[in-house]
């Protein structure tokens, strides 16, 4: 139970705690979402950008399927009526599946045993153990979509399992973010590739890069996927893990 308590704690900071942080990631996503859109938070955690969107007038469809995060989500937003709590994980395909759980550092639980496998032998995961497992409900992006419209922006973190949740969606979504990290390289490119396979019918994305949660753009204008996949190459050997973000190319 303290292990738990830690663990959850350790979100909060992460998530709420960090100053100036709040306010970079409300410019950040100002480019994408304002008041009265939609976005879908797509391993929600305990709600950092659902605050944030929030604070842009954004109405949030924000999927969590661990249990501790959930409580905390429920305690922050579910009095909010803007916000909707959906206790499932997304994939390819609706179901269930086994999440594994990481108690003391719950921001790299993952459905990916693959992903895990790889992140185990970089350095920066060295103390972090995947202690027990739970069943959860998978649902698709298209079935959220069904359910709840077309969102103007979907972030994606769920620690691997990023191109399984791409594999669920079957449209061009206005813009979207997924998590890099050099050390399952190939599970970020393969990301990339659904994404732009999935933007080629709607005249393709451009992509930019943001480094470690400094919610700042890395390069100074949007790239197509070939040179973003050359920058992603060049700070493999560093480390650098962060997230790619797509918007669809202005007619």
């Amino acid at each position: 139970m303290l292990l738990r308590a830690y663990g959850i704690a350790r979100s909060l900071v992460m998530y709420y705690g960090v100053p100036g942080k709040h306010r970079r990631a409300t410019r950040l996503y100002g480019e994408f979402l304002g008041p009265g859109d939609l976005a879908f938070d797509i391993g929600a955690h305990v709600g950092g950008r659902v605050r944030v969107w929030r604070g842009l007038g954004t109405r949030v469809v924000a999927a969590e399927p661990q249990p501790d995060c959930l409580r905390v989500l429920r305690l922050f937003y579910g009095r909010d009526n803007d916000v909707t709590i959906v206790p499932d994980a997304v994939g390819a395909r609706p179901g269930t599946a086994d999440l594994a759980l990481s108690t003391a550092t719950p921001t790299v639980s993952s459905m990916s045993r693959g992903w895990i496998e790889s992140v185990a032998a970089d350095s920066g995961f060295a103390r972090v153990r995947w202690d027990r497992t739970v069943e959860v409900a998978v649902t698709t992006l298209d079935d959220l979509i069904a359910a709840h419209g077309v969102p103007a922006f979907c972030k994606i973190d769920v620690e691997g399992y990023e191109a399984d949740v791409l594999a669920g969606l079957t449209r061009a979504l206005p813009a979207l973010s997924f998590e890099y990290i050099p050390s399952a390289h190939e599970a970020g490119l393969e990301s990339l590739r659904l994404v732009e396979r999935l933007g080629a019918a709607s005249g393709g994305y451009e992509y930019n890069y943001s480094p470690v949660e400094t919610m700042r753009f890395a390069a100074p204008r949007w790239l197509d996927a070939a040179t973003l996949e050359q920058r992603l190459e060049r700070i493999r050997p560093r480390g650098r893990s962060g997230d790619v973000y797509a918007r669809l190319r202005q007619a």
